[in-house]
């Protein structure tokens, strides 16, 4: 039970976790924020990113934008002035107006992600852009598009994975391409290490998840297919593939299996560098099930992404590792849609007027430089200034003084120091909302602790007011925060309304462990998992999943991972300066072969260049990844960095094989003496 000075909350950050918090209410200070002892994943702690920020940076008010704001300065100065509420929707509004009439709102660009994902401040802004009818700039082609692409292929879904809950009944859980110990901090403090199952870890990346685990295979980075080629190989051989589920509820697996034959553990070691005796190991541990199969987002960030995550995916599919106790796959589970919300609803998909013509992030520099196709760039709960590939060019585009940029966010950003208007939004510790956790199947209370700070407005009601000023008629613009939550309580059947999961801090969609699939139909156009896909043929990719390898990088380059700090969270508390502090001066990692090879040293100062760009960073030398390969943790703010830019300068924006998405992980830089 909280205590009347307590306020049970959850966390609405992207991030696998989706934490309970617990407020504590403290006369004449700040409220300070803990991690709830009575909810199953944080059970008492937060991680230290979020309870670093959230006492730091999220409650210093010098920190936070207060009011509307004008732009005075040159784009990227970041030099405003305050304006009116009344002021700032007024100037927005007509604008907009005029923009729809001539040349129409397809001029209008918008971006808009994952800065937040409870669900009236995520939804809300949708909702507008689709009534509006701008364009949106599709948020997961700079994240993992091309993994839901892939598993739509093979499975039918992508967003329904395993039930944690069921681990209590696996032997095995293979953790391949995701980092929990950065990523998912409480799952792998907990879920991981409470599992009787043995843990197998596919990562090129020697994290902490992977040093705990049973068993560690370390791939070169883009070689992921061949390595699952050769695990199905000693699954086949040992007699582990289940012949009466393939018959079942697969199709096409009798065109792949043949060509297993010559994917052996020592082909498989050639190509990836992972040892034949390893891979023996890891098809033993998966074969003997019930396993559970964890595919992070990582692995769909190459080239051959999709098809990466179309080879993974045939582990469970041809061993019969699905809809039974212990046993699963697992990319994302969209925990609103399984509990029976209607998303699309709350985002408003059916105000949309004419067709969607989303584009890449991979576009989106050349998009907003170009004016006879831009006018206006909008962007909420998202900073691609920091973000996005291509970031000289893109900061160059958002430079343009006729492109005119409204940026909602509760802090100054890279991209808000380029907008004409700023509309400051609430923090999520000032106002009520329900968030979704996308691992485990948990609905969280989201409670407002304090008043907003200065003027600022929860997301809702900033785009409620846009819509409003844009003579928008729909109920959508016009139903209040109180029953929208209570509509959602009842749609999900949680049996109780808004203050009482207040009090309890959350609701577990259903009491014993899911099972999904068990029926053994799949939404493809078969009904069955199609190994063998025409719709890929129809869309130009291979019918069957390829043992593909990328080539070694070009001439003296090293490939570069990116991958998620353990003190930023994408860019949120990228401003903090205590994480800051912590995270200590932007690096690359690389190997001792690598340093050597290169004259560098540990401290020494090294230049990565690539056409996209150049950066410097410090040089720290450990074996963390395989020879071949450096890496430099994401999410610093440009601004704050004495080069103003992060990594991404150097992302030229290269596409994975699906989805116009993101392979970032693909990235080749060359590397000297600063």
């Amino acid at each position: 039970m909280a205590k009347p000075d307590e306020i049970r909350s959850s966390c609405p950050r992207d991030c696998y976790d989706g934490c309970g918090i617990l407020v504590r209410l403290r006369d004449g200070r700040s409220p300070r924020i803990m991690g709830d002892p009575d909810h199953p994943v944080s059970r008492g702690s937060l991680c230290r990113k979020c309870s670093t920020g959230y006492n730091g940076v999220w409650q210093d008010e010098s920190s936070r934008l207060l009011y509307p704001l004008r732009r005075v300065g040159r784009k990227g100065e970041g030099r405003f002035e305050r304006m009116s509420w009344e002021e700032a929707i007024d100037a927005v509004a007509a604008r907009l107006l005029a923009l729809c009439e001539s040349p129409g709102p397809q001029s209008i660009v918008y971006s808009h992600y994952s800065g937040t994902l409870s669900l009236l401040a995520s939804t809300h802004p949708e909702r507008f852009y689709n009534r509006l009818g701008a364009t949106e700039v599709a948020g997961g082609t700079i994240c993992n598009d091309s993994g839901h692409a892939a598993w739509k292929l093979l499975f039918g879904e992508s967003y329904v994975g395993f039930d944690p809950r069921t681990a209590r009944d696996s032997r095995c859980i293979l953790v391949w391409g995701a980092n929990p110990s950065h990523s998912a901090p409480h799952v792998d403090e907990h879920w991981l290490a409470d599992s009787p199952a043995r843990v197998v870890v596919v990562d090129p990346l020697r994290t902490r998840t992977a040093e705990r685990a049973d068993l560690h295979l370390q791939p070169r980075p883009g070689s992921d297919a061949t390595l699952a080629f050769g695990l199905l190989h000693v699954l086949h051989r040992s007699g582990r593939f289940d012949d009466r589920f393939i018959d079942a509820h697969t199709l096409g697996a009798d065109e792949l299996i043949p060509r297993l034959a010559g994917c052996t553990p020592e082909w498989c070691e050639g190509r990836t560098g992972v040892p034949a005796e390893s891979i023996v190991r890891a098809a033993e541990i998966y074969g003997a099930g019930p396993s559970l199969l964890w595919a992070g987002q990582a692995l769909c960030r190459q080239r051959q992404g999709g098809n990466i995550m179309r080879a993974v995916g045939l582990l469970p599919a041809l061993t019969g590792q699905i809809g039974r106790p212990g046993a699963g796959f697992y990319f994302l589970n969209h925990t609103a849609g399984i509990a029976g919300l209607d998303f699309d609803a709350y985002a408003g998909t059916a105000l949309r007027r004419g067709p969607a013509a989303p584009i890449s992030f991979m576009d989106l520099a050349d998009r907003l430089a170009d004016p006879t196709a831009t006018r206006a760039f909008l962007c909420s709960s998202s900073n691609p200034a920091a973000s996005a590939p291509r970031q000289g060019p893109l900061r160059e585009a958002l430079s343009r003084e006729d492109l005119f940029t409204v940026a909602v966010d509760c802090f100054p950003t890279d991209t808000t120091d380029f907008a004409d208007v700023i509309l400051p939004a609430a923090s999520f510790l000032e106002f009520d909302d329900l968030t979704f956790g996308y691992f485990h199947l948990i609905v969280g209370v989201q409670s407002r602790v304090r008043a907003p700070m200065g003027e600022s407005l929860p997301n809702q009601e900033i785009f409620r007011r846009l819509g409003r000023a844009m003579h928008f008629e729909e109920e959508d613009f016009h139903s209040a925060d109180e029953d929208l939550l209570e509509d959602a309580l009842r749609r999900i059947g949680t049996g109780f309304g808004f203050e009482e999961l207040r009090r309890r801090g959350f609701w577990a969609v259903g009491d014993e462990p899911i099972q999904f699939w068990a029926d053994g139909r799949f939404p493809t156009p078969s009904g069955r998992i199609e190994i063998a896909s025409s719709t890929a043929e129809q869309q130009g990719l291979p019918r069957l999943p390829q043992p593909t390898v990328d080539p070694l990088p070009r001439g003296s380059r090293l490939r570069l991972l990116t991958p998620a700090s353990d003190h930023c969270l994408n860019t949120t508390f990228g401003n903090d300066a205590k994480s800051r502090k912590q995270s200590g001066e932007a690096r690359v990692i690389l190997h001792p072969e690598d340093a050597s090879r290169l004259g560098l040293a540990a401290g020494d100062r090294a230049r990565l260049t690539n056409e996209a760009g150049a950066i410097d960073l410090a040089v720290r030398v450990e074996p963390l990844a395989p020879p071949g390969v450096a890496v430099s943790y994401k999410g610093r703010w440009p601004k704050t960095e004495s080069g103003r830019c992060n990594v991404n300068v150097v992302n030229p924006g290269e596409r994975a094989d699906m989805a116009d998405s993101s392979a970032v992980h693909s990235v080749e830089v060359e590397i000297r003496r600063a």
